[in-house]
């Protein structure tokens, strides 16, 4: 299997991949579906656009800004558009409209606060992130259909392309690229024969269809977000929206750091950066999924303490992402990174593998240390639920990526120390995964409906 670095590794907006990013793609492309209808049929004047939201679209979607999301999308608003943008007149300016343009010659009715649709029903039984997006004659007809599936990390897939596949991922076929290992043993035999390492058999692969110099831009791109996160996270202030009044405290804990340095440890610093990313996530503000925007300060947090701590490079930046863009394949290809199929351990747990990975490559790591790395960090998130309270990311998600850090730095660090041979092999630890997600409670899978969720006491 190969995903790119730079599919999984995306520029975004917050709060969710899954509950935003992948919702607005989706409605972008049903809108071009729409585009394309009307320019081959002779369509009425009279048509509505219709948006319904399934299973934990609808159980955490309002929390989740997935509303929003759709109307933006439907408005041929993408997630790469709108990162710098303040979305709130924008989004205030959509909802105080009845109609959105098709094209030159076609509007469509549409009225975000009742066309989109949030269904508490049974979900879609595909996947839990489902969403159905109709156009509609003047008497309630289907004139075109579509249903996708928000799958996490913002990639979507159509109801036709989920039931093609075993997993549900547009990659292509090992058999296209020179190392395209499909499990971490295949990887690790890979490097031992080739002489190369995780990060360069990586960059091979990904130059088959761009070239170094793009590759690398797309690297920096994806870093220089990433740091732009933490700067700003790190000088603002004030109250997350959302309605649970939760401060942000990612500057001031950043400053106490700053006045007391010496009485600051490992712990103290990545807690601050992954906050500070996960605040201005859960501000709707630009995150890159790494691999989710549930999971998006842990991998910056590692790599900036890294490079302000430890004097790291561009080129060290680089290998940390594609070893770290290397192992998020492998658990979306074996397992999932969406928190509404595999809870918590999928995002935050990905993520910290990832990162784990990424650390004890640039530490000079042998492709079996980086698979032990990955292994460690992952087996201590297993069986981690998704309870965001009152669907929203703030908690426990802010304080869970700084968690997940300070795993992801400690494994790299125990790795390291280590010959690379141990017990249970990663492969097994995304198996176990799997299974555990599988056979998790739907309450504890992004719907809000168990865990901390629906534990708050009243004072």
């Amino acid at each position: 299997m190969f995903i790119s670095t730079l599919d999984l590794l995306k520029i975004g907006i917050g709060p969710s991949s899954s509950h935003t990013m992948g919702p607005m793609l989706a409605a972008c492309e049903f809108i071009q579906l729409v585009r394309k209808y009307c320019l081959k049929n002779e369509t009425p004047q009279d048509i509505a656009i219709r948006c319904t939201l399934k299973g934990s679209l609808s159980a955490t979607g309002k929390g989740h800004a997935t509303d929003r999301a759709v109307a933006l999308g439907l408005n041929n608003y993408l997630p790469k558009d709108v990162v710098k943008q303040d979305l709130d007149p924008l989004v205030k300016n959509i909802w105080g409209n009845t109609s959105l343009e098709i094209d030159s010659t076609h509007r469509a009715k549409f009225c975000a606060s009742e066309d989109i649709i949030f269904d508490p029903g049974e979900p879609l039984k595909e996947h839990p992130n489902g969403m159905i997006f109709e156009l509609l004659d003047e008497k309630k007809n289907v004139l075109v259909s579509e249903t996708y599936f928000s799958i996490g990390g913002g990639f979507i897939n159509t109801s036709i392309e989920i039931k093609q596949l075993v997993a549900p991922l547009k990659m292509k076929a090992v058999d296209s690229f020179p190392y395209g290992f499909d499990s971490a043993q295949l990887m690790m035999d890979m490097s031992t024969e080739s002489e190369l390492s995780i990060a360069e058999m990586k960059r091979t692969n990904e130059t088959v269809f761009i070239s170094e110099e793009a590759l690398n831009k797309g690297l920096d791109s994806i870093w220089n977000a990433m740091k732009q996160c933490i700067k700003r996270g790190l000088s603002t202030e004030g109250i997350l929206p959302g309605g649970l009044n939760i401060p942000r405290r990612a500057k001031v804990l950043h400053q106490q750091l700053q006045d007391e340095p010496n009485k600051a440890d490992v712990n103290d610093w990545l807690c601050a950066y992954a906050m500070a990313v996960n605040e201005e996530n859960a501000a709707g503000h630009m995150v890159v999924t790494a691999p989710t925007n549930g999971a998006a300060g842990v991998m910056p947090a590692v790599l900036y303490y890294f490079i302000t701590r430890e004097d790291g490079t561009i080129h060290q930046v680089r290998d940390f992402l594609l070893t770290a863009s290397a192992i998020g394949g492998l658990i979306k290809h074996l397992s999932s990174i969406s928190g509404a199929e595999v809870g918590c351990q999928g995002e935050v747990g990905a993520a910290a593998s990832m990162a784990a990975a990424g650390l004890c490559a640039v530490r000079g790591g042998t492709a079996q240390q980086i698979e032990h790395a990955a292994e460690i960090a992952l087996e201590h998130h297993l069986g981690m639920t998704c309870d965001p309270v009152g669907g929203l990311v703030q908690v426990p998600c802010i304080e869970r990526n700084g968690f997940g850090a300070i795993k992801a730095y400690a494994a790299a660090s125990l790795a390291i120390r280590g010959t690379g041979k141990h017990f249970m092999s990663l492969d097994k630890c995304i198996a176990a995964m799997k299974q555990t997600g599988e056979e998790m409670s739907v309450k504890f899978k992004e719907t809000s409906l168990g865990g901390l969720a629906v534990t708050i006491t009243e004072c």
